[in-house]
């Protein structure tokens, strides 16, 4: 290949490679509060609750 072709083989594994990184950012954001909550919800009650029905 030539070296004017370099862009077009590397244009998508750029967007692949910014598709993950915003993926990764945005379940980073979004699971760490919500296992934060979920934590401090039941650690508010005893053990013995958690097999209630």
């Amino acid at each position: 290949m030539m070296p004017q072709m370099a862009p077009i083989m590397w244009l998508p594994m750029f967007i692949f490679f910014l598709l993950f990184l915003y993926t990764f950012i945005v379940m980073n954001f979004y699971i760490k509060p919500f296992n934060k909550i979920m934590t401090t919800k039941y650690d508010s009650n005893p053990p013995s609750k958690h097999w209630k029905l």
